[in-house]
């Protein structure tokens, strides 16, 4: 079953609260998505650390609910 865009966006923000986001439905089912998120919580952190942060804040919904996710991470200036 998909994951609505609105509760992946809730969990974003709650992990990464000044965050900035952008999370597109790349077909339109709900489980095929694009993120690119740019937060400070990545600052100091290597590609894949801030990769795992954004699939452990997701809460296992990635493989499950949500097929596919391309996933682009940022470091945010202080």
């Amino acid at each position: 079953m998909p994951l609505d865009r609105t509760k992946i966006l809730e969990l974003l923000e709650k992990e990464f609260p000044r965050a900035e986001i952008t999370l597109t439905d790349l077909k339109g089912t709900g489980d095929y998505y694009a993120l690119t998120i740019t937060s400070e919580a990545f600052n100091g952190k290597t590609r894949v650390q801030q990769h795992q942060m954004v699939y452990n804040s997701l809460k296992g919904y990635v493989g499950e609910a949500i097929h596919a996710l391309s996933l682009k991470t940022f470091e945010k200036p202080n």
